[in-house]
């Protein structure tokens, strides 16, 4: 092995797909203190903000997905462009391995890596992959997963059974004292904590906000993650209904950790890294499928853990008539709380990212 190595990861979109990514360079850079790694996204898109704060650089492509509007038009020269750009940066910085993490860059730059040699490895968060995974397993080096079975997609012989990375700073050990400190809490009543994904969600919060004066006659307190786009509304109906006690919203949880600290039950999307998280830190758990996931991935993920009584599923179309109801019925059952805590710790894979690692110094080996 070189003592500096370089290594280029790709993918992003999302903050299952960014946090992630940020996890595998991390303990990239505690293996090899003087590796270079250099990031590639999607211009416009999240990791563009959220990869340089974690100290990494990155290159964005000209990069999205397929649309129904006039913007399919540019998707040729996007393609035309990213696949150009991949190949000069590839060039220039002359990586060891690649690693594609999932999102729109990560195709181009996979594909380019490929065709010059350059060894590819996958790390597949979800139970179904994106067509784009599944084309780019076919000549990847190695794949690691998070679900069994994989073999479904791809080459069996290419799978490694590691489980998602996770970010250090959301499932850190924080007191209960501490937390509820830090969102103005009481910590001796049950805390509820929504979080509908990196952006927010909008079904969610409609939900929430549908039955929010029910939580007037209840000993719950809530932690809302609403996304930028929704806070000031939610702000707003949480003021009016005199709730600024027990109600605390807020558009994007930088302290995941302390969140998760303090909450009792969890209600959240379904997407894998936040599965991840939740088995890693032992939550009871309310799932919202996100419907419109390819090829509904989420609910396939939630009914694994629903299946061994991990978890609970409150469908998207339901939110508004079934999500307060549920949520209440679980902070109020200790017995269930405990028996779903026992059986996510089954899903939980503390060393995700140590073990694509390996992976990664196999394949460059």
């Amino acid at each position: 092995m070189k003592e500096q190595p370089k290594f280029i990861i790709s993918g992003g979109g999302t903050g299952g797909h960014i946090f992630p990514a940020i996890a595998i360079a991390d303990t990239l850079k505690k293996k090899f203190p003087k590796a270079e790694i250099l990031f590639i996204g999607a211009k416009g898109r999240m990791e563009m903000d959220r990869v340089p704060k974690a100290g990494y650089p990155i290159e964005g492509l000209w990069i999205s997905g397929l649309t129904k509007d006039y913007r399919v038009l540019t998707l040729p020269l996007k393609l035309i462009s990213s696949f150009s750009k991949a190949r000069r940066i590839l060039k220039r910085f002359k990586p060891d391995a690649v690693i594609g993490v999932g999102g729109f860059a990560s195709g181009p730059t996979l594909k380019v890596a490929n065709w010059l040699g350059i060894p590819t490895v996958l790390q597949e968060q979800n139970s179904i992959p994106g067509k784009t995974n599944r084309n780019l397993g076919q000549h990847a080096k190695a794949i690691c997963v998070a679900y069994p079975n994989m073999n479904r997609w791809f080459p069996a012989d290419k799978i490694h059974l590691t489980g998602n990375p996770l970010r250090s700073n959301a499932v850190a050990n924080a007191s209960r004292v501490e937390a509820a400190e830090f969102f103005h809490l009481n910590p001796e009543l049950p805390v509820a904590l929504l979080v509908g994904g990196s952006q927010g969600s909008r079904d969610m919060n409609h939900g929430i906000s549908a039955q929010l004066s029910a939580f007037k006659d209840k000993d719950i307190q809530f932690i809302w993650q609403t996304g930028k786009t929704y806070i000031t509304q939610a702000q707003a109906e949480v003021k009016a209904l005199g709730l600024d006690d027990k109600v605390k919203p807020v558009a994007f949880i930088e302290r995941m950790d302390l969140a998760y600290s303090v909450s009792d039950v969890v209600i959240s999307r379904a997407g894998a890294m936040s599965i991840s998280e939740l088995a890693l830190v032992q939550k009871p758990v309310i799932f919202v499928p996100l419907p419109s996931a390819a090829e509904d991935h989420q609910t396939k993920n939630a009914q694994q853990l629903a299946d061994v009584g991990a978890a609970i599923i409150v469908k998207n179309e339901k939110v508004k008539e079934e999500l307060v109801p549920a949520l209440f019925k679980l902070c109020s059952d200790k017995e269930k709380q405990a028996s779903m805590k026992a059986s996510i710790a089954q899903f939980a894979r503390p060393n995700a990212a140590e073990d694509i690692v390996e992976q990664i110094v196999k394949v460059i080996s």
